[in-house]
């Protein structure tokens, strides 16, 4: 039995319109500060949504390092290099390779990718450290050799965290920070393969003054110039608001870095309120140049944003992500492989739902999308395949990404007359009347509902050939007698 509803609630919630029936809940709400009571973002004039992306940015999957540590089984050896690898062949050429003072596991790893010569001359490896001289000299053991690195130091900024968790006051936080930023330049400094980036972890919680303060500060440490860049990466640890505060905050840093053509500004965005994607895609609108994520978005609680919806993103708006996701399935294959969790059905772009319609309007749409499309490609004496996409409800070709169109329209209790009509011309080469359509597929309909179940391609020609046999000749049937 439900316990009665409470007939008031400590929420203050506003006065409904007369069309809104909803009621306050008893949820705890009240006991959660609003983001912009919890750290003061500043006034800018915002130009970032007037801006138009016209090119990727520079992509660094964190797989290796913030996604393994999320996983209840990290990465063996083989997993992680099998896993590198693909990255390599995928076209990133800036990747974070471990945390190699966190475990023997991973400065083995980074050592074996030095030793054995595996990282190409045109990529950059990323490994991870905190601000601890014990831990960062361990970190400079395990890169020992190779030619490009990026050391990457990371320190949490905001107040709760300093107070709560580390225990220091401003000025004694930027103290330590600098501290380890000056044994950083001394062991890295003269080696021109090697740069360096700073997290202000939490960065979404810190003052804006303080992480500014923070960050040009390092900025001048280490020396930043075009030639030698340093990476000032701002990360949504935990996300705390809609994107668009996330974007106001990257462009008040944007504007105002010191040396800002020696800085490159990166983000890091965590997906805890489910718009991880956004506040990358809004972040670069307002100067970001760099965004770390990891394929299929694996990370610590709901993940990190996710690589592969960021670069299909900018692909579906006619601009190159500069990754190659044509063969998405084997991309697919090895991730859930590594990380040992499958990619939901409906993961955008990669799920195996992704570019299926069950729906009858959804398949007549399909279905007479893809005759237009054909036509205006033999209009044009083109390949359709090099034709401009225009098909209702598919925002890219699936075939862009290594997908056929087998299962593009699949049929059960809720499709219609298009989806039977197109799976049959398309796996037999029947083309049927409208009248034949219609009754037709109210036979399959009514099988369907009686079976709750979805019908194949075979089993949709036995009902054509019990039903309306006159019609059942195709080449598909005369190839197989």
């Amino acid at each position: 039995m439900h316990s009665p509803r409470p007939s008031a609630s400590p929420n203050s919630s506003p006065a409904q319109p007369q069309w809104n029936p909803q009621q306050s809940s008893p949820m705890p709400s009240h006991r959660y500060l609003p983001a912009w009571d919890r750290v003061d973002v500043p006034l800018v004039d915002r130009d970032w949504p007037t801006h138009r992306t016209t090119s990727a940015p520079l992509w660094v999957p964190v797989d290796l390092r913030d996604g393994n540590q999320a996983l209840a089984e990290p990465m063996d050896p083989e997993r992680k290099r099998r896993f590198f690898e693909l990255m390599i062949t995928m076209g990133y050429k800036e990747i974070e390779v471990g945390y190699p003072s966190a475990s023997q596991a991973d400065f083995d790893f980074v050592r074996d990718l030095v030793r054995l010569d595996l990282i190409p001359d045109d990529v950059t490896i990323v490994v991870f450290t905190p601000a601890r001289a014990e831990l960062i000299a361990r970190t400079f053991e395990a890169v020992e050799g190779v030619r490009k690195a990026v050391v990457h130091m990371y320190t949490a900024t905001a107040p709760t965290w300093r107070d709560v968790v580390l225990g220091y006051d401003r000025n004694s936080l930027r103290h330590m920070i600098f501290e380890a930023a000056c044994d950083i330049l001394h062991r890295g400094g003269d080696r021109p393969g090697i740069r360096f980036e700073f997290s202000p972890e939490v960065f979404v919680l810190t003052e804006p003054d303080y992480a500014i303060e923070v960050c040009n500060g390092l900025t001048e440490l280490w020396q930043a110039c075009p030639d030698r860049p340093v990476v000032h990466n701002l990360p949504a640890t935990v996300e705390i608001a809609t994107p668009n505060l996330y974007a106001d905050q990257i462009e008040y840093m944007h504007k105002n870095l010191d040396r800002r053509e020696s800085v490159i500004l990166s983000v890091h965005p965590h997906n805890d309120r489910g718009t991880g994607v956004a506040c990358a895609e809004l972040a670069v609108l307002a100067g970001a140049q760099r965004v770390e994520g990891c394929l299929f978005g694996n990370g610590e609680r709901t993940g990190n944003v996710d690589l592969v919806t960021l670069g299909l993103n900018l692909h579906a708006q006619g601009v190159d992500p500069m990754i190659d996701f044509t063969h998405l399935d084997d991309v697919k294959a090895v991730v859930e492989y590594c990380n040992r969790i499958e990619v939901h059905p409906r993961h955008p772009y990669a799920g195996s739902l992704v570019y299926t319609a069950f729906s009858g309007t959804h398949q007549d749409a399909i279905k007479k999308g893809f005759a237009h499309h054909r036509a205006a490609a033999e209009r044009a004496g083109r390949d359709p395949s090099e034709m401009p996409w225009a098909v209702p409800y598919l925002p890219i070709d699936p075939a862009d990404v290594g997908r056929d169109y087998t299962a593009v329209v699949r049929v059960n209790s809720q499709s219609g007359k298009g989806g039977v009509a197109y799976l049959l011309e398309t796996e037999y080469g029947v083309t049927l009347p409208r009248e034949v359509q219609v009754a037709l597929a109210r036979k399959v309909q009514q099988i369907a509902d009686v079976t709750g179940r979805e019908l194949t391609v075979a089993q949709l020609w036995d009902v054509l050939c019990t039903h309306f046999p006159e019609h059942a000749h195709s080449r598909a049937a005369d190839a197989v007698r």
